[in-house]
């Protein structure tokens, strides 16, 4: 017989794992017939654009900064960038205000004074030729050759002036108009000459057309000659003593980075010095002081070159070239002996005597003015002496007027042009003296010239030198930590 088998239910405890049901396939499908067109394959997904240099460059830094050494490097290269910049502005800018002030001596201020003996010397001509024709067939051989020596003055100014002018500009048309002018001047002059020797009253004429030649086209021509010079003058003072405001400020920003990244570098590694950063901030400080002491020095002698120089040297050439005017008008009144007339209200004056009363007003004014510029006892003694000529010359002047108006014209013109008590030995106290003072403003500009030129030698060269150093000293301080990263 066959039992059922007992058996006793399973122990307590975790039954076996039960298997998920596997979800139904898909039934595969069905093969296309033959011959049939493949579908379309899936469009492929844009490419992304494409990323510029700067922008991966961009990316590289910001992941750089992230890092100490990524940072240390990002700051040497900033301080470095920072000094070379100083020092390459600090030359640029000390290099053009040194070739200014090298014009201001040895060529603008040169050439003032070359354009203001130009006119001296064209002045004096006249006047020479002035005081020979007078003298008729006496003339004196002292009054010839100085009329020659004022024409080769004067043509040799001018030949230098050409050769200093810039080509095409304002001053070079004026030099070649006075170049014209000379020669058709001296021909005038020697045709006078030549029929005051014969007695022909037709000399007198020919010395007066000379005379308007000179008073009208020349002496404009070569006072505008010498305004432009004093302009160009200017210009070169103007671009020598402005500050250097761009590099002053860089040195300032340069030494600024410097003492933050060494207070950085203290704070990260309790290091109170940086060999190369200290290097860096010693040869910025350098650079820095240099360029304000060195300019503010430099910019001390130009001030007193032209204070002292510059300003003295115009009011004595202008009480020169007064001088001269006056001494020719008060030729040329005799010469023309009343027949050029002016009339001033209701009022008729001889037209050259009238001349020579502006013209010594105008010499007093500028050694009024020559007299208060003068800043030394060797400056003022010989304007003073001017002063005292000058007013000796109106006394004699007004005594010679005398005579010529009661008819005496020999007595007239032997106190205008004689060897004693004439009008004469005034007017060549009068431009001596002024050729010593000006002998001696020419000496002070020099000097203070001189030393401010001295004062910025050498610094566009050092600034450079030096701040390549600098920069390296930075670069090689930075460096110094980064070898600990390795």
């Amino acid at each position: 017989m066959t039992y059922t088998p007992k058996s006793s239910p399973p122990p307590p405890g975790p039954g076996l794992p039960v298997l998920p049901p596997v979800p139904a396939q898909a039934a595969p499908p069905a093969r296309p017939p033959e011959n049939t067109p493949a579908p379309p394959a899936p469009p492929a997904p844009p490419a992304a654009p494409r990323r510029t240099a700067f922008a991966e460059g961009l990316d590289q830094l910001r992941s750089a900064a992230t890092t100490e050494p990524g940072r240390l490097r990002i700051i040497g290269a900033l301080l470095a960038l920072l000094v070379i910049a100083f020092g390459a502005v600090t030359a640029w800018q000390m290099t053009d205000r040194a070739a200014a002030a090298d014009d201001v001596l040895n060529r603008s201020q040169p050439l003032s004074s070359d354009a203001a003996d130009i006119y001296r010397s064209l002045a004096d001509a006249n006047t020479a030729a002035s005081s020979g024709f007078l003298a008729g067939g006496q003339e004196s051989a002292a009054t010839r050759d100085r009329y020659e020596r004022d024409i080769r003055t004067a043509a040799e100014k001018l030949v230098n002036a050409a050769a200093n002018a810039e080509p095409g500009s304002p001053s070079t048309a004026t030099i070649a108009e006075l170049n014209r002018l000379l020669p058709e001047y001296k021909g005038l002059v020697e045709r006078a000459r030549t029929y005051n020797r014969q007695g022909f009253p037709v000399g007198g004429a020919y010395l007066r057309y000379a005379n308007e030649k000179m008073q009208k086209e020349m002496l404009p021509a070569a006072e505008d000659l010498y305004k432009k010079e004093n302009q160009r003058l200017s210009a070169d003072y103007a671009g020598a003593t402005p500050y250097p405001w761009a590099a002053i400020a860089l040195g300032v920003a340069a030494l600024a980075a410097l003492a933050w990244a060494q207070h950085r570098n203290y704070q990260r590694t309790n290091r109170v010095l940086n060999h190369g950063l200290v290097a860096a901030t010693a040869t910025a400080t350098v650079v820095l002081l240099w360029l304000v002491v060195g300019h503010t020095v430099a910019r001390a002698g130009l001030d007193d070159s032209y204070d002292h120089g510059v300003r003295s040297l115009n009011v004595l050439h202008d009480a020169r070239i007064a001088s001269l005017k006056a001494r020719g008008n008060e030729n040329l009144t005799l010469v023309a002996r009343g027949a050029e007339t002016k009339k001033v209200g209701e009022e008729t004056y001889d037209a050259y005597d009238y001349d020579f009363g502006r013209d010594i007003k105008a010499l007093a004014a500028h050694l009024a003015a020559a007299e208060k510029l003068a800043d030394d006892t060797s400056g003022e003694r010989p304007v003073t002496a001017a002063v005292g000529n000058m007013t000796e010359w109106k006394k004699r002047h007004t005594a010679a007027r005398e005579q010529d108006e009661n008819g005496n014209y020999q007595q007239a013109l032997n106190r205008v042009i004689g060897t004693k008590g004439a009008t004469g030995e005034c007017f060549d106290s009068v431009d001596e003296n002024l050729r010593t003072a000006l002998a001696h403003e020419e000496t002070e500009f020099k000097r203070a010239a001189g030393d401010g030129r001295d004062a910025l030698t050498g610094m566009p060269a050092g600034a450079a030198v030096l701040a390549v150093l600098g920069a390296a000293g930075s670069v090689l301080g930075i460096g110094r930590r980064l070898s600990e990263y390795r």
